[in-house]
């Protein structure tokens, strides 16, 4: 079995052994985790468009 299809199986064995463990946390996580990678998003973008705007 290849490598990276080890890795995702264990990647859903460990979040659905979380959720059906804590699934309040896992959600927090998830929520937490969206909200980050909203923010970077936007800094990346008003990072382009700032270069962009100043050639």
């Amino acid at each position: 079995m290849d490598a990276k299809k080890v890795l995702l199986v264990l990647v859903v064995v460990f979040v659905g052994f979380w959720m059906f463990t804590d699934p309040n946390g896992l959600a927090d996580t998830a929520k937490t985790g969206g909200v980050m990678g909203w923010d970077l998003l936007s800094q990346l973008f008003g990072a382009v468009i700032d270069f962009v705007s100043a050639l």
